[in-house]
This record gives C-alpha cells, structure tokens and sequence, in this order.
C-alpha cells in the first residue's frame, strides 16, 4: 500500500520494465519459501508477506506506465481489457488447483501450492526481463515500419517523454479523486468476492476443500465479460457516437447498479447451492464490465502520469482491500450464516450506490490540462487521438 503512489512516480519516471519483472519475482520467491517460513517461526512468515505486499505495491502503476506507451489512445480500452483479464483467470486457475493441490499434492498437500505458484512466476519473469522494453523507442528489435506505426499513432516525444509530476493539479483533481472512489467501491466487492466466497461456499452452502475450489472458481470465469465490454468502449469511442466521458460513466453505473443488485439476490439464494453459484457468477460478470474502464480512466486522464495517477488511485482502494475481508471477519466472527452473508452483500451494494453517484457527477474522461501531453495543441489532432476534448478546468 505504502508504495503505490512511490512506485508510480517510478514507473513513469523510469519505465515498468523492470518494476513489474522484479514485483513478480519477488513474489515468487516469496511464495517458495513460505512454507518453510511458516514452520519455522510466525515473525518470519509475516515478514515474507509484508516484503511481498510490498512488491506487489508497484504492479499496477508498472502496468499503467507501459500501457500508456504501447497502446494507440483510441484503443486503451480494449487493450487493459485484455492485460486485465489475466487477473481474473489466474483467480480461476490458482482456485481450482489450489483446491486439488492442498487435498492431493506432493509436500503435505497445501506448501506444493506455494511451490508450484512460485515456479511459474520465475519462469515468467526470466521470459519478461529477455522480451519487454519500457517503449516502441527504445525496442532493439522493432522493424522500421512498426516504429513509424507508433510514432503515428502516439507521437514521438511521447513515446519517451518523462515530463515533470504536477502533484499540486494531480492532487487536487476531481476526476482523479472521483475515479479514486469508484476504484475503491469495485474493490471493495472484488476482495469480498475474492478473499471470503470460498468461506461462503464453505459455511453456508457445505463445500468440501475440492468442490470449495472448483465452485468457488467458476464465478471467475464470467470475467470473460471484460473483453467484449472493452472493444464496445473503443468501438462506441472511435466511431463518434459517444463521447469517451460518456462511455465511462455508462459503463460504472451499469456495472455498480447490476452487481450490487447480484449481490444482494446471492444472500437470499438460502442454501440452493445451484442458484448461488449461478448468481455469483452472474454477479462477477457484472463487475468487470466496469473494471476495464475504471482502470482505463488514469490513461484518459493523463497518459504520460498514469503510473502516478494509478498509484493514487489503487492507493485509496488497498484501502477496500485492507477493510472488505475484515469486515466479512468481524461479521461472520461468531457465526458465518446466510443472515450475516446477507448483512455483507447489503454493505457492498451500498458502497456501490454511492460511488455510482460521486463518479456520474464527478467523473472524467477528458485529457487534463495538467497531462503535460506534448505536441497536443491542436484541438482536432486531440479529437483524433483522445476522443474528447482537452478539460481545461
């Protein structure tokens, strides 16, 4: 958490490469010596959690700051689409393995789930560091033609532009601070959804460990929604139907107003294991069709400071992440019945209502005046790349 805004500054400042390639590195060695971590002494496995929620701190900034630079404006959206949807599908593979793993693997059943997580990570963060660059600028193996296709699209100072951070306007913007909000009440759902429904699965309706990590990933698999959502922004975006400020705000009413309804018929399901099952992933489909967008707004904002802006922003919403599962502890502490599940999936249908309204009245998609965006002077060359016009508020 402490080094979300930090990791951004970074990100921006010196590329994602390797913010991002370390971050998962670290996790992933972390992750191999938990185990043994947690048999010799509990200071040391705290320890090893907090240095890897620390890397993890950086991810997001990381991704933002690259996507800003490998992504032509009019397709921002479907492109964090398509990065994002590996958050949800590792939710749904590391569950249903997970699951199997803790009952049938090697090393006493759950430490191979560390061992196995840990691996794949150092894997892919060796193929990272040998393959990725922090821009089209700076690719040793780019052909010429690529190079003038992102020069078009993007500019070529921005490809390497690090301007310098307007903190005081950054800081004091309300679409910032709006978007900043709705980040906070999608988290708020997605870590309730994420941390406890297996402990719903569990108590309320009677899963054993492995039917727990099947059916407790199958709601995962309706994030599949976040593509199709993504290239329907883009498309409503480019085509000139809609102004981008427009398809922001669409999209977060329509996801927070269908999800919190979700959740609240999940806690009237009673133990029909069929129609809970069914709902939640009725309900986790709704939740990414913002989730795109949302994580999209920072690079509308101001592309050249969307680590920093990211920072910010998921900042506030480790915030959620922090409070949702103690919530759901506090509530379910001595008794995790549908009652209490009902008093929690109320709670989240709250928060969303409100942060629905914050970011309608609030919210933007415009390119600030603050963006530092330069070579952007011309009001119908911004049209073009951006979509909207420059808020000069």
């Amino acid at each position: 958490m402490c080094l979300q805004i930090p990791g951004g500054w970074l990100a921006d400042r010196f590329g994602g490469k390797r913010l991002l390639g370390g971050c998962i590195l670290l996790s992933s060695v972390i992750s191999l010596l938990t185990p043994v971590a947690a048999r010799f002494h509990l200071g040391v496995f705290v320890l090893l959690r907090v240095l890897s929620g620390l890397g993890n701190g950086v991810q997001f900034p990381a991704i933002h700051a690259l996507i800003a630079r490998w992504s032509a404006p009019m397709r921002r959206s479907v492109i964090v689409s398509l990065v994002l949807f590996g958050s949800p599908a590792g939710v749904v593979v590391g569950m249903l393995l997970s699951g199997v793993l803790c009952d049938h693997g090697f090393a006493g059943g759950w430490p191979s789930v560390f061992y196995v997580f840990g691996i794949i990570g150092c894997v892919w963060s060796a193929t990272w560091f040998l393959l990725c660059y922090d821009s089209p600028a700076i690719h040793p193996r780019m052909s010429t033609a690529e190079r003038q296709y992102w020069e078009k699209v993007i500019g070529t100072t921005d490809l390497a532009s690090r301007p310098p951070t307007p903190w005081r306007k950054m800081l004091t913007s309300v679409p910032v601070w709006a978007l900043a909000v709705a980040f906070f009440a999608n988290d708020w759902s997605f870590f309730t959804v994420v941390s406890c429904i297996p402990m719903f699965m569990h108590d309320v309706l009677g899963f054993d460990m492995t039917k727990n990590g099947t059916f407790s990933a199958l709601p995962f698999l309706a994030a599949v929604t976040i593509i199709p959502t993504g290239w329907c922004s883009d498309w409503l975006r480019s085509s000139g139907r809609l102004s981008t400020t427009v398809v922001r705000k669409i999209c977060c009413v329509t996801e927070f107003v269908l999800t919190g309804c979700m959740l609240i018929v999940d806690g009237y399901s009673g133990c029909n294991r069929a129609l809970a099952v069914a709902v939640m992933f009725f309900a986790m489909g709704c939740m990414h069709i913002s989730f795109s967008i949302i994580v999209t707004n920072q690079l509308d904002l101001a592309p050249l400071h969307a680590g920093k802006i990211m920072g910010l922003t998921t900042f506030v919403s480790t915030l959620a992440q922090i409070a949702a599962p103690h919530v759901v502890g506090a509530l379910t502490y001595h008794r995790s019945t549908r009652f209490e599940w009902q008093i929690i999936f109320f709670l989240a249908a709250g928060i969303y209502a409100v942060s629905a309204i914050v970011f309608v009245i609030f919210g933007s998609g415009k390119l600030q005046n603050w963006a530092g965006m330069p070579g952007i002077h011309d009001t119908r060359v911004e049209q073009q790349l951006y979509g909207d016009t420059v808020n000069h508020q």
